[in-house]
């Protein structure tokens, strides 16, 4: 069913993309405009010298949320891109010069807790199996969930599962509580850093990221995660929507409680009869929107806690390097202290912990044969002013610490460095702050703590993506735009009984 409306979609990150399709396979004639030149959002891609270097996300996990999405389509996955599974999942490595292997097998991931701590495997069995239910309950009563009123959460699938779900309760009380050795408490406490908060700060809900790891595993898709962009760029296009890269917003015009009219840097002008801001939320909102439609103001921006920023380098070497595995965590300094230094007291860290994903060990076409193709991602705060310096004393900082846990030298295999930046997040995206992934998940901003999908000023404009819910990372913000795509729906459908569910 068509309702035939035109509607702009601003931004071409994931949820842009999403909301996009979706809104242009229920007939509405649908435009997107994105300010740089290519698709994606933080998940573009550039090449050089042979190398293909994701930008931003490097982690496939939660296979089954976009199942779901291009299943919604009539869809599959394998239609568009081939994903494998990576094992072992991820390496660590540790302060002691040891590395821990997270296998595949979830009995080989038992048998690696309890040699590690006797009595663990039990534990964990019984921690994932309360992290699955919340998993399956979180995905069928709570994500998809557009978060407009704490009304919405009152149902008896939530009020029964409230208790279980632990919404108040911190992750980090549940793992403690459960585990004692540190290897393995920092190893259930690595996938929540993709929520952009410490344990301490986010709600045990969120133990649904150990079941992600542990049960559904980590994929990767070949030609690497841009091949997702690219997915959705071909499925935009066979639904009709209208790209324009390479343009931003620069102006509104309004008619009464609507916009009428977006004015692009291109010279353009776009009626729309609704308005998907899929942008930075802050930015659209105190930049591009007058003052008396906003809804939020600026000290309520400057009071959020805001997930880290990152300094990222992009690395060519001539040569194989023997122990990194696809996916590393540097876990050999204090993530407490580096934690404080993000949130508790906004600094550049002293000794940061830090990521390397190396796809080169999995692909063989996104680097030149006998090559690595090296990402490295260190988390700071958010709001920090990069220089030259800054980012030449962490590349040669996380340089040796690799050097020194793979027992060979790298530096003078560098053929090819590119660093980026908070200065660039602000540059590229508009970031408020730099930040790379929106608004933490913390307990008070989780739901219908966070930012609003709708303007109440405004009834044809609606937001998604990371400051919105459900929070950052890629599976969210495909969720975040199918949810506001039902939104839009509904409002342009009006009395007909349509809601957010019908195109989800």
């Amino acid at each position: 069913m068509g309702v035939n409306q035109k509607i702009s979609v601003i931004g071409g990150g994931f949820s842009g993309l999403v909301s996009a399709i979706k809104l242009a396979k229920e007939g509405n004639r649908v435009t997107l405009i994105e300010k740089n030149k290519t698709l994606g959002g933080r998940a573009r891609s550039f090449s050089s010298e042979g190398f293909m270097f994701d930008m931003g996300p490097s982690w496939y996990w939660m296979p089954d949320v976009f199942e779901k999405f291009f299943l919604s389509l009539g869809k599959k996955v394998e239609d568009y891109y081939e994903l494998v599974r990576i094992s072992p999942s991820y390496r660590i490595f540790w302060e002691d010069n040891t590395n821990t292997d997270m296998p595949t097998d979830i009995d080989d991931i038992y048998s690696l807790f309890e040699n590690i701590e006797k009595g663990s495997a039990l534990k964990l069995k019984e921690f994932l199996k309360d992290a699955e239910y919340k998993y399956n309950a979180s995905m069928s009563s709570l994500v998809y969930k557009p978060s407009l009123s704490f009304t919405e959460f009152i149902t008896l699938p939530i009020i029964k599962d409230f208790f279980k779900l632990e919404l108040t309760t911190p992750l980090e009380k549940v793992i403690e509580r459960n585990f004692k050795n540190e290897k393995l408490r920092l190893l259930l406490s690595f996938p929540v850093l993709f929520l952009g908060a410490m344990p301490n700060k986010i709600p045990a809900l969120y133990s649904i990221m150990n079941y992600a790891d542990m049960k559904l595993g980590t994929w990767y898709p070949k030609g690497g995660m841009n091949k997702i962009v690219e997915a959705f760029e071909k499925l935009a296009n066979e639904y009709g929507v209208e790209i324009i890269n390479d343009e931003s917003v620069d102006s509104l015009e309004y008619a009464g409680d609507e916009i009428s009219l977006i004015k692009t840097s291109g010279g353009r002008k776009i009626y729309a009869d609704a308005v998907v801001a899929a942008t930075d939320y802050h930015h659209f909102e105190q930049n591009i929107l007058d003052e008396k439609f906003r809804i939020y103001n600026k000290g309520y921006w400057n009071e959020r806690t805001f997930a880290p920023s990152c300094l990222l380098y992009y690395i060519g070497i001539n040569k194989k390097i023997k122990k990194l595995l696809h996916h590393n965590l540097f876990f050999d300094e204090d993530l407490k202290k580096h934690s404080k230094e993000i949130y508790d007291n906004p600094q550049f860290p002293d000794k940061p912990l830090f990521y390397v994903c190396c796809p080169s060990k999995t692909d063989d076409t996104v680097a030149p044969e006998g090559y690595e193709n090296l990402f490295i991602l260190i988390p700071v705060a958010s709001g920090l002013k990069d220089t030259e310096e800054i980012k030449s004393h962490y590349f040669n900082y996380v340089i040796s610490k690799i050097e020194k846990h793979v027992g060979e030298k790298i530096t003078e295999s560098i053929v090819y460095k590119k660093a980026y930046a908070p200065s660039n997040f602000i540059e590229d995206y508009n970031a408020f702050k730099g930040n790379a992934y929106g608004l933490a998940n913390t307990l008070t901003q989780t739901a219908f703590l966070k930012p609003k999908m709708t303007n109440r000023k405004l009834k044809n404009l609606f937001y998604t993506g990371q400051l919105t819910v459900p929070g950052p990372g890629v599976p969210p913000a495909i969720i975040s735009g199918q949810i506001v795509s039902g939104l839009v729906q509904n409002y342009l459908s009006k009395n007909k009984t349509i809601t957010y569910e019908t195109v989800i």
